[in-house]
């Protein structure tokens, strides 16, 4: 298991403008964020513009919408995208998009872009798979809403036509996703069953569900990201702010340092307590050739004599030495006895 990577989703929060694109990347850079995504599409590669009821959004954080509106005030200019790849590069971050169709693959191949994101919402577009696997980039796949037969069945189509590097992310498709909606073993599950990388793309208010997430084995956290003190944007409402996003990279670390190692592990630091483990005692007075008793020796903290384990050996043993109250039992007295340590 890697550290855990956080990509910062910029999406639609620079609110149609390139300055605000290119101060979320500065964002995500000086707050600790891996890699920053961009979406690449337009209005119409997305969808047609209609008013008909098929294509109005009917409830949830953008009721009121028709598909090709909130796309429209949504999508990342093409014309940004040279620019902001340029000034990612420039400062140090990651930049990479997600393609919505072909034509974007084809976009994104000009700028040579390193990874790829697939979006739940296109994990079942196979001719987009095949595309973005032919490119033979790492392909990050979201999975929400995708049972895990439709996960497979693409898993395997990227595998088959190219992608050698391949990484699951659970996710839930609500905007944003309740605590009650998650379901963080599939984590695990998917794990198990595709023996490959595995991550989150959360859009949850609650920064535990990320933590939690990378307790349960996630390295890959994808998170949508705002300037500080910013009001509005389409995604605003499951965004983490400016100096949030270095809190929440502080969280997710501090969660990895804590799983620790693969193998059984103790620190060295917790040996020094170990002398107030219980040991075996002396509680009343021995002469020597007296025998050891329930009543003479007993086994109490602190742990200067033999571990407690030895206790049913010594009992009805002939003390070899006068031994006084407060002693404690140690291996010499053992070996004067016969018993082997």
């Amino acid at each position: 298991m890697i550290k855990p990577y956080l990509v910062a989703e910029i999406s639609a929060n620079h609110c149609g403008s390139l300055n605000k694109a290119l101060k979320l990347i500065k964002c995500a850079k000086i707050n600790g964020a891996n890699a920053v995504k961009l979406q690449t599409y337009t209005a119409d590669t997305m969808t047609i513009k209609s008013n008909k009821k098929n294509f109005k959004i009917k409830k949830g954080l953008w009721k009121g919408y028709n598909l090709w509106e909130l796309y429209n005030e949504g999508h990342t200019p093409l014309e940004w995208h040279a620019k902001l790849f340029s000034y990612a590069k420039k400062i140090g971050i990651t930049i990479f998009s997600a393609p919505f169709d072909e034509t974007a693959v084809d976009f994104l191949e000009k700028l040579k872009c390193p990874i790829y994101k697939v979006a739940s919402f296109e994990m079942t577009d196979i001719p987009l798979i095949k595309k973005i696997a032919s490119t033979k980039k790492p392909m990050i796949i979201s999975t929400g809403m995708a049972s895990l037969e439709e996960i497979e069945f693409t898993y395997k189509i990227a595998k088959k036509f190219g992608s050698k590097d391949i990484t699951l992310l659970y996710c839930v498709s609500n905007y944003p996703s309740k605590n009650t909606d998650f379901n963080l073993n599939n984590i695990k599950i998917l794990k198990d069953k595709f023996k490959c990388r595995v991550g989150l793309s959360d859009h949850s208010k609650d920064e535990k569900i990320a933590v939690a997430a990378v307790a349960a084995g996630a390295e890959i956290i994808e998170k949508h990201i705002a300037l500080d003190g910013q009001k509005n944007g389409l995604d605003i409402e499951f965004s983490l702010k400016g100096k949030k996003i270095k809190k929440f990279k502080s969280m997710l670390n501090e969660t990895y340092n804590l799983l620790g190692k693969k193998s059984y592990y103790r620190n060295k630091s917790e040996n020094k307590n170990k002398i107030y483990r219980r040991s075996i005692f002396v509680v009343k007075d021995i002469n020597k050739g007296e025998k050891f008793t329930k009543q003479n020796i007993r086994r109490i903290r602190p742990g200067h004599g033999v571990p407690p384990i030895y206790y049913p050996k010594i009992i009805k043993k002939k003390s070899p030495i006068n031994l006084k109250r407060g002693e404690p039992i140690n291996f010499r007295i053992l070996k004067k006895i016969g018993i082997k340590n």
